[in-house]
Formats: structure tokens, sequence, C-alpha cells
């Protein structure tokens, strides 16, 4: 079942959260670099949290797109975490090495917490 990808964009202290939801997959990688670019307009974060807790599927494709935007943070020297992986995807992340580039949690408020204790 093909599920529209959607992404919303939440301002937290000391970062900010991109909530991911549906399938991540080729068709994603626009909206993801958008809301990519509206995260950076809305607070210029210093940390920036990929919520994949509501993400159905992600394919090659999507993987892809999260590459580029761990690429561009790295680059803008953002640290990016990430919470709400399947176990699946973890082992995807880690067999990837994705996870040597992006810091996992099990749980949203885990990481929401870090990154308000980083910014005080």
């Amino acid at each position: 079942m093909n599920t529209t990808f959607v992404v919303d964009v939440r301002v937290i202290e000391g970062g900010v959260v991109l909530v991911l939801g549906g399938d991540i997959d080729g068709t994603a990688s626009a909206a993801l670099s958008e809301a990519y670019e509206q995260a950076l307009a809305a607070s210029d974060p210093r940390r920036v949290l990929l919520d994949f807790t509501s993400a159905e599927y992600i394919n090659s494709s999507g993987i892809a797109a999260i590459v580029s935007v761990l690429a561009r943070a790295r680059v803008e020297h953002r640290k990016v975490l990430a919470s709400g992986l399947s176990e699946h995807y973890q082992e995807i992340f880690e067999i990837t090495r994705l996870s040597d580039f992006i810091e996992l949690h099990s749980k949203v408020e885990e990481a929401v917490s870090q990154i308000a204790e980083s910014s005080r």
C-alpha cells in the first residue's frame, strides 16, 4: 500500500523536529528538502531531529533523500538525530552506516530532551 509522504516542521528548544510520515521514497525527496529549508528559516537550528514514528516505508530512494539532508547538515555543522525507527530500519541504518552520521534514539521524547539539554 502506497502512502503519500508528509512532513511537519516543529521548532523546539535548541533545534527543530521534522516529523516524517507515510512512505519515504523518491517522491519524498523534494518535500524533505523543502521541509529542511523551512526548518532553517524558522529557527536556524544547530540540531535537527528526524522523527520516523509515523513513517511506514523507506526504500533506497528514500535513504538517498535522507543522506542528502545528512550531507547538507554536516556541511552546515548541524547535528542530526533520529527517533522512532522500527527495529528493521534501525538495522538498515546500521548496515548502511548511516548510524555513523546520525544519532539514533528509540523514543522521540529522549531525543527532544537531549536537544533541549544541549542548548542550555
